[in-house]
């Protein structure tokens, strides 16, 4: 056995344990651990949007407690300020200069809890970030770290006072992923842990936990690259980004209730996206499942539908879903 081969297995072995132990912390969120695995090996930043006590934030907890990487929490809220999330400079009277102290954006994994409910400037403080890797102020640029992972979460209930996301920064989003209830199984399962944490917490101090070098995070980005994408698929995958631009060709009344299709990004979104689950189930290729799997979360974000589409009741998810069930496999 050569050396690529036993370095690619040792690899899966880490990721398999790694999201195995994140699956027996959060019970019933299979769904929101693969993405945000998928987010990690795909470098992209994850939306997720729930009702509270849905393990959002434990979930990105949880992942930044196995990974050797720094992991900061911010809360928006209206009154919240660029300089509270990027860091501002500080006059330092003793040496008759200005220091910069960085904010918890410079963190490798953050955890943006209810970003709509933070205004436009802080919103946009964030999403320039993440696209540019870096934070200006004042005059002075710097760099975010090279593993920058950021999970921003909505609360879908509760309307007031929010600042919902532009289309235009949605965008920015590598996936845009809703979770719903777990299931009555997953939610005994959820109790039981609970008692078994609150008795853990009463007693001695939990035993250490192994950390993930953040390398077998970058070797593994690169593993996913090579993952096989038959040249049929891909042409698949482009055109389902193409129809939701033009969808005459599938169906007149479907191209109507689309106003704006997914960009670029979108199609590199999918690609990455449909890679990384191939390699996470670990494969060296990709399959129409994975495309299919993926799709959702890539694409409801990025389609918008018009007026008319809107009045009747159709979003970004009906639409995403009716153009799967129009463009045909390959």
């Amino acid at each position: 056995m050569d050396s690529g081969t036993s370095r690619g297995e040792d690899l899966h072995a880490a990721f398999r344990e790694l999201r195995e132990a994140l699956s027996a912390e959060i019970v019933g969120q299979g769904a929101l651990i693969e993405r945000l695995l998928i987010a990690l090996l795909a470098d992209g930043h994850l939306l997720v949007e729930g009702a509270p006590g849905l393990a959002k934030t434990s979930a990105v907890r949880a992942l930044a407690a196995r990974l050797d990487a720094g992991f900061a929490r911010v809360q928006f809220t209206p009154d919240l300020l660029p300089a509270d999330l990027t860091g501002t400079e500080v006059w330092r009277p003793q040496d008759g200069r200005f220091e910069f102290q960085p904010g918890p954006i410079f963190h490798p994994l953050l955890l943006a809890d209810e970003i709509n409910r933070a205004p436009a400037k802080v919103q946009s403080a964030l999403l320039e970030a993440m696209g540019e890797r870096q934070v200006t102020v004042g005059r002075h640029t710097y760099p975010l770290p090279p593993l920058f992972l950021v999970m921003a979460t909505q609360n879908p209930i509760e309307q007031e006072g929010t600042f919902p996301l532009p289309e235009a920064q949605l965008d920015r989003f590598l996936m845009y992923v809703r979770i719903g209830y777990p299931e009555a199984a997953a939610e005994a399962e959820i109790l039981r842990l609970a008692r078994e944490r609150a008795r853990q917490a009463l007693q001695a101090a939990p035993a250490p936990v192994v950390r993930m070098p953040q390398a077998h995070v970058f070797a593994a980005r690169t593993a996913v690259l090579d993952v096989h994408l038959a040249p049929a698929l891909e042409r698949y995958l482009i055109e389902l980004v193409l129809a939701s631009r033009d969808a005459r060709r599938y169906d007149e009344a479907l191209a109507r209730r689309i106003a704006w299709g997914a960009s670029p990004r979108g199609s590199i979104a999918l690609e990455r996206c449909a890679r990384a689950r191939a390699w996470l189930a670990g494969r060296d290729f990709v399959t129409p499942d994975d495309v299919l799997a993926v799709a959702p979360d890539v694409l409801r974000h990025r389609i918008l539908p018009s007026y008319e589409a809107t009045a009747e009741g159709w979003d970004g998810e009906r639409l995403v879903q009716e153009l799967l069930a129009k463009v045909p496999l390959p």
